[in-house]
């Protein structure tokens, strides 16, 4: 295992034991991507991986008003509910375009923020959960399936959400996937093993091509290439 060098193509990997490296060096990747595409400017961050990550881009020197935050997916909870994803936005400059979760048509307002997208991301953030999730990508939930820029998933750990699609992530130009925690090993392992199913195992939607892979050591302990630390 290595402590340092983190940000990898998802063909090779890099790992590390410092809590804090994960977070920074997906700000780095990002805001890299961001940079040398300002002119197309759109970006996604993610879930729970979402606030270090945020706290750690806020204080990248990137030309913000030409960048906009879109959201991968929301739980459909009031304003300001701990649940809520966009309470972490906040803490990084940009133009926040906020999923209309609390619209009593959903369906509607699902349609409405696709409207909203640019035709394709620069760069999507994505986490991964113990189970293989990835966006609001529930196993076995239909909504991976779904041809639809913007979908509702099925009630999932308490909540409906809305969430981006596989064809919308799928086409951005780049990919940054943080994995931190070793609850996530197994699921990592098995999408690195190239032969996992999506429907049960939702990452393995995402293309391996122009995905960066960040893992902290504990995530990136089951990987198929592991050493012994």
């Amino acid at each position: 295992m290595t402590t340092s060098a983190l940000c990898q193509p998802l063909s090779s990997w890099s790992t590390t034991r410092r809590p804090s490296a994960p977070p920074r060096c997906s700000a780095i990747c990002c805001g890299r991507r961001s940079t040398s595409e300002a002119e197309r400017r759109s970006r996604c961050p993610e879930r729970s991986t979402a606030p270090p990550l945020l706290d750690a881009l806020a204080g990248a020197d990137l030309p913000w008003e030409s960048i906009d935050f879109f959201q991968v997916d929301e739980r459909v909870a009031p304003d300001g509910d701990p649940a809520r994803n966009a309470n972490a936005l906040p803490a990084v400059p940009g133009r926040h375009h906020l999923m209309p979760v609390t619209d009593p048509d959903i369906e509607a307002a699902a349609r409405r923020y696709a409207d909203e997208l640019p035709e394709r991301f620069d760069v999507v953030h994505l986490g991964v959960g113990p189970d293989g999730h990835t966006a609001s990508w529930p196993p076995g939930d239909p909504v991976i399936d779904d041809t639809h820029p913007v979908a509702l998933s099925e009630e999932y750990q308490g909540h409906v959400r809305m969430t981006l699609t596989p064809p919308v992530v799928d086409a951005a130009r780049a990919r940054v996937v943080l994995v931190v925690g070793i609850d996530k090993a197994h699921a990592i392992a098995e999408w690195l093993g190239g032969h996992a199913d999506p429907s049960t195992l939702p990452i393995a939607r995402v293309p391996g091509t122009e995905t960066t892979l960040v893992l902290d050591s504990a995530a990136a302990s089951q990987r198929p290439d592991a050493a012994p630390s």
